[in-house]
């Protein structure tokens, strides 16, 4: 979903000086990319995308990259996956020469925004994925320079409701599974927890959401679910729509968490919502967009493949017995499903950050598995 045009010229500023004020925390930039001519993208390009933006920091910023990659709780950025027309194309998506394709990033601490003011200053050309390079043709600000102070201080809106669009898949984790559903206390726990990570201004976590759970409401919501292949390994089931969340009358004796739910509200752009947000999940807008909803994409049939086969080689195992049957199980299947969908072993094994000759080997493995269980 394209939330209003852009420019196609690239924006320059002296190298010397910050594209924004020093103390701004947070922030969000759409890049206007080309093909240099009409190729093809794997399923999981957006593994791509993430190596390699992180590649772009270790870079020039050895320290700040150090720093993402030492933190294993939130990250301070998000990337979504290209917006745009992305043909199916059998096992593949096709890109288009002549068109332009939208790529959303957003950082959400004072050192990655201020990485990203010195970086829009000496750009590279283009973005490599695998055989389809992207040319960047401009860039713009989708999401308004800020602090957390701001967002907190800002005035109510005129409605007392918050309107949010999921327009990729979303979902959260619970109880070891995904929960694809936006009940309030999960959507704004989401927010919370980078709030209390990157804003400097904690609040306690158990007394907002149980707030949140006796307050908040969902006045109206337009939803479907899809699942699909996300991140480096395994499948998420998420909701894409949108939905109204409001607040009773009895929310106003908490003065101070209401101003903390719109504070929220106009944080979820930046942050998006759920998990692997880092992948391309869990793009969220202010604004309700429900005109069109995503359609099933070759993602989702990867998904559904590898699905079937974790089934199988599971039960597979379940015979033969072995530690971590469904953690060994899931990664049979990403494997396999990924090859037969025509990507290398070697593609494979650098995305998932594993020896070749290990993947090699779990292909054999599951191909084998396979013939036993037929």
């Amino acid at each position: 979903m394209a939330i209003s045009p852009h420019p196609t010229r690239t924006k320059k500023v002296p190298s010397s000086k910050l594209i924004w004020p020093a103390d701004t925390e947070l922030v969000g930039l759409v890049f206007e990319l080309t093909p240099r001519a009409a190729s093809y993208l794997y399923a999981q390009y957006a593994i791509g995308l993430h190596a390699w933006f992180l590649h772009q920091i270790q870079e020039t910023d050895p320290e700040l990259s150090q720093l993402l990659h030492d933190s294993q709780s939130e990250k301070a950025f998000t990337i979504s996956g290209l917006e745009g027309d992305l043909l199916p194309a059998g096992k593949e998506f096709q890109l288009l020469g002549d068109r332009i394709y939208r790529w959303y990033v957003t950082g959400l601490s004072q050192q990655v925004v201020q990485w990203l003011s010195q970086w829009l200053q000496n750009l590279p050309q283009e973005i490599d994925l695998r055989n389809a390079p992207l040319v960047i043709r401009s860039w713009d600000i989708a999401f308004s320079p800020t602090t957390y102070q701001q967002l907190l201080t800002a005035e109510h809106p005129l409605s007392r409701n918050i309107k949010l669009s999921f327009v990729t898949p979303t979902s959260f984790r619970s109880k070891g599974h995904h929960f694809p559903l936006p009940v309030p206390e999960n959507v704004f726990h989401s927010y919370l927890r980078r709030w209390n990570n990157f804003s400097g201004m904690n609040v306690d976590q158990a007394e907002f959401l149980n707030w949140i759970d006796e307050n908040v409401i969902i006045s109206r919501h337009k939803l479907e679910s899809q699942k699909v292949a996300a991140g480096k390994k395994g499948m998420v089931t998420g909701f894409t729509g949108a939905v109204e969340f409001a607040i009773g009358r009895s929310a106003g004796l908490r003065p101070d968490f209401v101003q903390l739910f719109y504070a929220l509200g106009q944080l979820a752009p930046y942050c998006g919502t759920g998990h692997k947000t880092t992948f391309g999940l869990g793009q969220t807008r202010s604004q309700w967009l429900t005109e069109s909803l995503p359609e099933v994409s070759i993602q989702s049939v990867l998904a559904a493949r590898i699905d079937e086969l974790t089934e199988k080689f599971m039960a597979h195992r379940k015979r033969t017995g072995g530690s971590r049957a469904g953690e060994i199980a899931e990664t049979w299947a990403t494997i396999l499903a990924r090859r037969e969908l025509g990507e290398s072993l070697f593609d494979i094994a650098a995305d998932l950050e594993m020896p070749y000759e290990t993947v090699k080997t779990y292909v054999k493995l599951a191909r084998r598995a396979l013939k036993v269980e037929d």
